[in-house]
């Protein structure tokens, strides 16, 4: 197709060799990615007022999504090479059942410890138990759906396709943040928003079921397609092309190697500094505000914050990046220095507007960046390696969960400057290092045909 567009219709003829995706199988996998991100928001606009609420120190608050973070970077490289072998569908499917089943035991446990069934030691734990399901099973999404809109795009138009798909979670960080105050319900309190989110999970895994056609390879590996129905869903499909790519299996891909390591090194740098920033976000709300001792009322305020800066990324990415037609590279590089920007401009904020005004122009910055990095890895290798790469993107995001938010949140409970500090460090760093070692624009997404 010449231009990729979201809304072409089921008929519209290929372009050199490309399929446009439909405008129906474009809005599903718009949702998967929406509902993943809206609930993980809708999380993260709580938490600060459950672990008030539960007595634990902010610090431990991050530190319990640690291991979820730790088992998405082992994962999502298996489940991004399992997507290779038995469809993209799947995975899809099998990330959302981790979502789900992660959503409803953590609002499970949480709600247990807020009423004071469990102890606020063990509901915390527990927590960590359950949304370690997300990190194991959910991290098989993101690289599915990467990998499937990647292999279907042309090389020229890609950045602005996976910036689409981005932009999806772009839009759930902006739904999650303004819903979750309205799902803190009078039985479930601040677990609500996650028992909701686990029924949301469930309707949009039944649309993903019943509407996405199977793409399972008839022989694994071998790209053998056939037409069978799959819980009502139309009949599967593999392109030729794929079909001949899969039977060339590409070698394993390495994090470092030559290829990708200048957008992994950048991205787990520039990473670090976003999950960093993000940790330290809600904590910053309730004491800048003075919401400590009432943490009920602090989701309100914590919600408007990540909701501003989710707008702005998705100004970045629905805006910026198609209009400004930018590269992986610019993307990249302009997003991390407004990132910087960004960070001393929250770092002085002491009242709702500046915090908000401050956390947009980092999440603006942030929003070019991470679309830059996905696509420049995308590009970075062939279209039979989609899958792989998609796993390592879905890897290098979750290791800078690993331990930056409570690092973040560490140093700035010690001193502010600390915390915001490194995160410009951080941001400097990559933009150093990406204005040497990145690819070129012009190289990257010139069309191969």
């Amino acid at each position: 197709m010449a231009d990729f567009d979201p809304a072409s219709s089921d008929t519209a003829p290929p372009a050199a060799g490309q399929r446009a995706i439909p405008r129906g199988r474009m809005a599903l996998l718009f949702t998967v990615m929406l509902t993943t991100a809206a609930g993980n928001t809708a999380m993260q606009s709580v938490m600060p007022s459950i672990g008030t609420s539960l007595g634990v120190d902010d610090v431990w608050i991050s530190l319990a999504y640690s291991w979820s973070a730790l088992l998405w970077v082992i994962c999502a490289p298996i489940w991004a090479q399992r997507s290779d072998r038995r469809g993209r569908k799947a995975m899809m499917a099998l990330g959302m059942l981790g979502f789900i089943a992660s959503f409803l035991l953590c609002g499970i446990m949480l709600w247990m410890g807020l009423v004071g069934i469990l102890p606020a030691f063990w509901a915390l734990l527990l927590f960590a138990a359950a949304r370690s399901l997300y990190g194991g099973f959910g991290s098989a999404a993101p690289p599915a759906v990467q990998a499937y809109v990647a292999s279907r795009t042309p090389r020229s138009e890609r950045t602005q396709a996976l910036s689409l798909v981005a932009s999806s979670f772009g839009l759930g960080t902006v739904i999650g943040p303004a819903l979750a105050p309205l799902m803190v319900l009078p039985f479930f309190g601040l677990a609500g928003p996650f028992l909701i989110f686990a029924l949301i999970g469930l309707v949009t895994l039944i649309a993903l079921r019943l509407r996405l056609p199977d793409d399972v390879p008839r022989f694994p590996a071998r790209g053998s397609a056939y037409d069978a129905p799959y819980s009502g869903s139309p009949t599967a499909e593999v392109s030729k092309e794929e079909q001949e790519e899969s039977q060339n299996a590409p070698a394993k891909l390495r994090w470092f190697e030559p290829r990708l390591r200048p957008w992994v090194v950048s991205g787990l740098i520039g990473g670090h500094a976003q999950a960093m920033i993000l940790g330290i976000a809600g904590f910053l709300v309730l004491d800048r505000l003075g919401l400590r001792g009432d943490p009920a009322a602090g989701a309100g305020p914590v919600g408007l914050v990540l909701m501003a800066g989710a707008i702005a990324t998705l100004l970045a990415q629905w805006g910026l990046i198609p209009r400004l037609k930018l590269g992986p590279r610019a993307a990249s590089l302009w997003g991390i220095a407004i990132a910087a920007l960004g960070t001393v401009v929250l770092g002085l904020g002491q009242n709702l507007h500046t915090i908000a005004l401050g956390y947009s122009i980092a999440s603006l910055g942030f929003g070019l960046f991470r679309p830059g990095n996905t696509s420049g890895t995308s590009l970075a290798v062939s279209r039979a390696e989609q899958g792989q790469a998609g796993g390592v993107t879905a890897s290098v995001a979750g290791a800078s969960f690993i331990y930056a938010p409570a690092l973040g949140v560490w140093l700035y409970n010690y001193s502010d400057w600390l915390g915001f500090g490194l995160i410009v460090a951080l941001c400097l760093v990559v933009f150093a290092y990406g204005s040497r070692a990145l690819q070129a624009d012009s190289t990257l997404t010139l069309d191969r045909r």
